[in-house]
């Protein structure tokens, strides 16, 4: 490895002296013509999508260098930073059974060990343990490893185990099988696939998808047979639209299997009777333009949250018998000012999880009786419903977290009311809430919107306009941003940082006109609203310009990237995560991710308008020469979702043509994908690198 870095520090930089020590490497210039709608676009970095090319492995190892070289200052800092955010973590951890069919299945972590270990206890929580896999036991010998296992891999009878297992970080897994009588691994291997899979009941048919090799797209679903060939597996759905996706899944009555069709703005479910998987697939509802649904059944009854004249969705029910929407009849309308999230059957109850305000609540209506709120008491905080697989119960498990409140799992009798706390996450080393402040601001957006900030500081914080402040922000796809505890953050907080949470539209946070007005051809009012949210804080005294910071991952990335482009004078640091950088030149290409599937939610810039608008915003094509806050970029060399070239080209080019001396730095972890490094205490190198790299600009380096 060194001596490939020092070739390709000779192959990029030729004038490379011992005087000019920390000069960063510089990409070759080939330029290379796109053409769209008469207008000729000049790509001088278009080569390094060619990822076999050695010069670009040279090119991205000296960046990787440099990096080192002009951080090596904070080593020390990241050292700490490591030991102490690892530190926090309990080393011999397990998480909260969960009851199916009779056994109690979990995951525990034993002492600095990377991976999970996944165990079921028969018939108790007190009983003996059976090991169904050993995770770090598989992970050995790889850089990277990531598993999954989901409550329905373990088949209805407990017999069989399926998981999937991806040593590249690209998301093609393998499954296999494990006779969880025998304790022996069946000699079937699936290559090549999403890991998304589901059983049918006699406990042998295996449904699972497999992705398209080049836009890996999820496009196909087979039916494999357990001790059978893979190579005979049957195709029973392709997906032929490139812009929707498919997926496998249980009905929570375990009747039926489902495969799911979805687009940005469309779905459509199949359904089949699990007992019978050699049968056909029926549709519920066609799909059509601009409508959502999602479907769960209950006794001769399917439930259907959709968005079907109910702009903020509401719930639906009808036989199983007659699933068309004509047949449809409500059971929970719409509301104009709460969006309606997931739902729970239970047979006594249905739980709906809703968003007012920015924040999730619970809604618990028993079958007869008064309907009614959970209560939080906090102004700021996520609670979501957890695992409940069994429908006759009047325990509902959820989960809940806040800035300041550390992941919690709770059993909530809605019967009495009462709530059971089972586990709180364990802060190793000791941690007192009462230390900090959490709070919801309102920030107003330059077209008069009001934009929610969630914000965390110790007690010891002034708001005089001298403190550092990290604002974070994502703003797409309709993902809501909610306020989560993080341990990590301590090691900010605690040094003087707030840590602040922009929940800018494109998001969901305040229903679905919140999403709306976030994409396609209003775009730009995430960015802004990004903005106006740092505006505010600084002139609301938690921050300063000179104190700034920012972070964003992949689309909010692309924020960050826009961000810096639009206003780079409002933040000292800037750290893009992944980034979705070269909008255009990626929705023009249909081979690669976030192409066709993504029009509905960027816009096809096939047609002039969608084209002419991301150009305007597009944070590859709109460098200009002047000055940058410092940057810190970083990439997954075998990243799935956002290909590694866009950070790479968009850091080379700003290495060409921005006007100051300030930070840029790329990395690239070579050996993962979108979600960075696996393991769960190596994955924080890279943020004790972040931090450090915010702590540095900052001034505070012990």
């Amino acid at each position: 490895m060194r001596i490939a870095i020092l070739l390709a520090l000779a192959l990029l930089a030729p004038c490379f002296t011992s005087a000019q020590a920390l000069a960063p490497p510089v990409a070759k210039v080939v330029p290379h013509e796109l053409e769209a709608h008469g207008q000729v676009r000049t790509d001088n970095y278009y080569w390094l999508k060619e990822r076999d090319n050695p010069d670009v492995v040279h090119y991205l190892e000296a960046e990787n260098a440099y990096l080192d070289r002009m951080m090596g200052h904070t080593k020390g800092l990241q050292d700490a930073l490591f030991r102490e955010i690892t530190g926090r973590i309990k080393k011999d951890d397990d998480s909260v059974p969960y009851h199916y069919h009779g056994d109690y299945y979990y995951r525990r972590y034993e002492q600095d060990e990377e991976y999970p270990i996944y165990c079921r206890k028969k018939g108790s929580p007190e009983g003996q343990e059976e090991v169904l896999v050993d995770a770090d036991e598989l992970a050995k010998g790889f850089e990277f490893f990531s598993i999954r296992i989901t409550p329905f891999s373990v088949s209805p009878s407990g017999a069989t185990l399926a998981f999937a297992v991806d040593t590249v970080g690209r998301r093609f897994y393998t499954v296999r099988f494990k006779n969880l009588v025998s304790g022996a691994l069946y000699e079937d291997e699936i290559r090549n696939v999403t890991g998304n899979g589901v059983w049918a009941n006699d406990g042998k048919t295996y449904f699972y998808t497999k992705q398209h090799p080049e836009t890996l797209r999820w496009y196909r679903v087979y039916r494999h047979v357990v001790g059978t060939d893979p190579t005979q597996d049957v195709l029973v759905y392709e997906e032929k639209d490139e812009t929707f996706g498919v997926s496998v899944l249980r009905t929570k009555s375990e009747r039926y299997v489902m495969i799911g069709s979805s687009q940005t703005l469309s779905t459509e479910y199949r359904l089949l009777d699990a007992n019978e998987p050699q049968g056909d697939f029926t549709v519920i509802q066609p799909r059509e333009r601009d409508h959502e649904y999602f479907v769960d059944h209950q006794g001769d009854r399917l439930t259907i949250r959709t968005n079907w004249n109910a702009t903020n969705f509401r719930l639906m029910e009808t036989q199983v018998t007659s699933p068309t929407k004509e047949h449809w009849k409500e059971t929970v309308p719409h509301r104009e000012d709460v969006l309606l999230g997931g739902f729970e059957l239970f047979d006594d109850y249905l739980v709906l999880e809703e968003r007012k305000d920015g924040l999730n609540q619970l809604r618990v209506r028993p079958r007869s009786g008064e309907e009614y709120l959970v209560d939080f008491g906090e102004p700021t905080y996520l609670a979501f419903i957890d695992i409940n697989l069994e429908a006759d119960t009047p325990t509902l498990r959820y989960t809940y977290t806040s800035l300041t409140t550390p992941w919690s799992t709770y059993d909530y009798d809605m019967s009495s009311r009462q709530k059971t706390l089972l586990k709180r996450e364990e802060v190793v080393g000791g941690y007192d809430p009462s230390d900090y402040t959490t709070d919801r601001l309102w920030a107003t957006a330059r077209d008069g919107t009001r934009v929610p900030i969630s914000i965390v500081y110790s007690q010891s914080f002034e708001k005089n306009g001298t403190r550092p402040l990290l604002l974070y922000g994502y703003g797409s796809y309709g993902y809501s941003l909610d306020p989560v505890f993080e341990s990590a953050l301590l090691s900010l907080l605690d040094r003087g940082f707030a840590f602040a949470i922009a929940h800018v539209r494109g998001g969901e946070e305040m229903g679905r006109e919140w999403y709306e007005r976030g994409k396609l051809l209003d775009k730009k009012n995430t960015f802004t609203d990004f903005i106006d949210c740092a505006k505010f804080l600084v002139e609301e005294g938690y921050s300063g310009r000179d104190r700034l910071f920012a972070v964003g991952g992949s689309a909010g990335g692309l924020l960050m990237g826009a961000v810096v482009n639009m206003a780079p004078e409002l933040f000292k640091g800037v750290v893009a995560e992944v980034p979705f950088v070269d909008v255009v030149t990626t929705m023009l290409d249909p081979d690669i991710p976030l192409t066709a599937s993504e029009y509905d939610e960027w816009g096809d810039p096939n047609k002039k308008d969608y084209y002419d608008y991301m150009l305007s915003y597009s944070p590859y094509d709109n460098v200009v020469p002047k000055t940058y806050p410092n940057l810190l970029v970083t990439t997954g060399y075998h990243d799935s979702q956002v290909q590694y070239w866009e950070p790479a080209k968009w850091v080379a080019k700003l290495r060409a043509i921005k006007t100051d001396e300030n930070l840029l730095l790329l990395k690239t972890n070579m050996e993962a994908g979108h979600g960075g490094p696996s393991g769960r205490f190596r994955y924080h190198r890279q943020t004790a690198l972040e931090y450090a790299f915010f702590l540095d600009l900052a001034g505070i380096t012990e």
